[in-house]
């Protein structure tokens, strides 16, 4: 055993989401970390507690319960750290993602440059961008002051100005953030983030620092052509925990038990998949997606560059009710497996916007959940991954670039009624290209293993590894046209226990080749048709060597970017045979 787990043994982690808080205990089994158990409680953060301790607490006494062993000592306090007779924890970290959104001001010297990357900071919390200020709005210093009072900001990001570039204009700007804050009462005043020209940081400091609460971070636009958001992220974890802790009761004394390690949710998935880049092949890029009652987080990276983006207007709890300003009716509507009017659609979205913490009873409530499920994943993916940045790593444009692995998390994906129609949701709102995996966080635990890997990485790395995460499948997803029922490409398969197959694949159709979980298979592909499966270009050849799921290895053949029947009864018969195919 080694002196990391000696010195750092068992960890509580707390995971407070809009809906449910979680608690999870992670400890030493046979030499290695294992996911122990969990304890859910619905959170508090709302009347009658407005207070998330509450929730906490019974999520605590739960996980007690089912493990037996004591963490809350008879004065309320966790027992840390952990005591000779097994009771206590030895380290915990913490996650948040409940509470309202962050509203935001962003400044920045030109519109697509230092204001853009102002904003691009902003979506990788759960924020929303209220104001924007910059030297192309031709609006009087006085109207500026105005637009920030008129906010009610929680914080404003200041960026411009590259390293040792201007200096004149950013104080220009400054200047009305800094009067806008002085005319703000105190209890009030927006927490500043300046994340701009470095050479100026003392000079803000005298401009700013005595009025409000003011934090700087590295420069997010150091170079004209170049962002770098991953430098501010501590300052922004320090401002969301200030920020939390004001509109929250109970955050400052989860961030205390957490030994300062509170961390946004979404972070903590960030912190996943860019670890998770650093091993894959760099031809690919790892994929990771929350789907959450208050928002959508999407984390992609490649060799360790981050891309981390929040969509708190995707979100399937209160703010559902608000999804038809961002995504028509119609593009969800056609997801649907069950015959449903327009009309039960739309009252289902704001019947569940006003009792968030509901679950579908019928048929036809799951299947409307689970379109706008694959609406949400569509939606989210595609705004972040349709920038330049990843045109080299997809087939096509408008695709999905190449993925390996892919992460999923969210109670709508992991209590889904079968694994089939978890997996058929993520095809459709995804639809993955080349050669993939698909994993499923059956335990919804990823994003405190990203809060537990500051404190503890070893215990991250073992649990990533671990049977705690779901293999739903290996997926196959031949990219190219051609008519319906031609065949596109052939698979000879052998088994690891020597058993061999082949299967040819039709156009417009999901096949499984059934290889257990936990075993693996040698894979020939012969595209046809000059369809591209990833293995260097249209029509090229090629073997792999790939792991079973629960589902097995799916050729995911229906085309990409997915084309439904516009008949709805020809489209739902569709959806029943592909639901087949994968087990329902």
């Amino acid at each position: 055993m080694t002196s990391q787990v000696l010195s750092s043994a068992s960890l509580l982690a707390i995971d407070i989401g809009t809906i449910s808080t979680r608690a999870f205990l992670f400890d030493v089994v046979n030499d290695n970390y294992r996911f122990i158990a969990s304890g859910i409680a619905p959170t508090t953060n709302a009347p009658p507690f407005n207070d998330i301790r509450a929730g906490v607490t019974r999520a605590l006494q739960r996980l007690q319960d089912v493990t037996g062993r004591t963490l809350v000592g008879t004065n309320g306090s966790l027992i840390t750290p952990s005591r000779q007779d097994g009771s206590g924890v030895d380290t915990v970290a913490a996650t948040l993602s409940a509470g309202p959104e962050i509203k935001i001001v962003a400044v920045g010297l030109l519109d697509n440059v230092s204001l853009e990357s102002a904003r691009n900071l902003a979506k990788t919390t759960y924020a929303s961008v209220v104001e924007t200020i910059s030297l192309n709005d031709r609006r009087k210093q006085d109207a500026r002051i105005d637009a920030i009072l008129g906010t009610h900001a929680d914080m404003i990001i200041v960026a411009g100005g590259i390293d040792d570039g201007a200096s004149q204009s950013v104080h220009k700007l400054l200047e009305a953030v800094g009067l806008a804050c002085y005319l703000i009462s105190k209890e009030q005043r927006p927490t500043v983030l300046f994340a701009g020209n470095n050479s100026i940081r003392e000079e803000v400091e005298e401009a700013l620092a005595h009025i409000t609460d003011l934090h700087i971070s590295p420069n997010i636009r150091p170079a004209i052509h170049i962002e770098r958001l991953s430098p501010a992220q501590p300052s922004m974890v320090e401002v969301f925990k200030h920020v939390r802790a004001q509109q929250l009761f109970g955050v400052s004394d989860l961030n205390q038990w957490a030994g300062g390690r509170l961390i946004p949710s979404a972070l903590g998935l960030g912190r996943v998949i860019q670890f998770l880049s650093k091993i894959y092949a760099p031809q690919k890029n790892v994929l990771g997606i929350d789907v959450g009652a208050s928002s959508t987080t999407i984390a992609s990276a490649n060799q360790g560059d981050l891309t981390l983006r929040v969509f708190p207007q995707l979100g399937l709890g209160a703010k559902l009710g608000e999804i038809l300003h961002y995504i028509p009716l119609e593009k969800i509507t056609p997801w649907l497996f069950t015959e449903t009017p327009k009309e039960t659609t739309r009252d289902y979205i704001y019947n569940k916007a006003v009792y968030p913490a509901s679950i579908p009873t019928t048929e036809e409530d799951m299947a409307i959940e689970q379109a706008i499920t694959r609406q949400i994943i569509r939606t989210a993916v595609h705004q972040v991954t349709s920038t330049p940045s990843f045109d080299d790593k997809r087939p096509a444009s408008g695709l999905l670039p190449w993925c390996e692995p892919i992460l999923v998390t969210g109670s709508v994906l992991t209590n889904a009624p079968t694994p089939g129609q978890s997996l058929l949701m993520l095809l459709d709102g995804l639809q993955p290209t080349g050669i993939t995996t698909l994993v499923l966080d059956q335990n919804n635990i990823i994003n405190s293993l990203g809060a537990a890997a500051e404190a503890n990485p070893l215990l991250t790395v073992q649990l990533l590894e671990s049977n705690a995460f779901l293999n739903l499948a290996t997926v196959i997803a031949p990219v190219g046209r051609t008519r319906i029922g031609a065949p596109i490409l052939r698979i000879n398969a052998t088994l690891s226990d020597g058993k061999e197959s082949s299967v040819e694949v039709k156009y417009g159709t999901i096949e499984v080749i059934p290889v257990p979980l936990g075993q693996s298979a040698k894979l020939h592909l012969r595209p046809l048709h000059r369809f591209d499966v990833g293995m260097g270009g249209p029509g090229k050849s090629g073997r792999v060597h790939v792991s079973g799921g629960v589902l097995g290895i799916v050729i995911d053949a229906r085309g990409r970017p997915l084309q439904l029947a516009t008949d709805p009864g020809r489209r739902r018969e569709m959806f029943k045979r592909w639901l087949w195919t994968l087990g329902n």
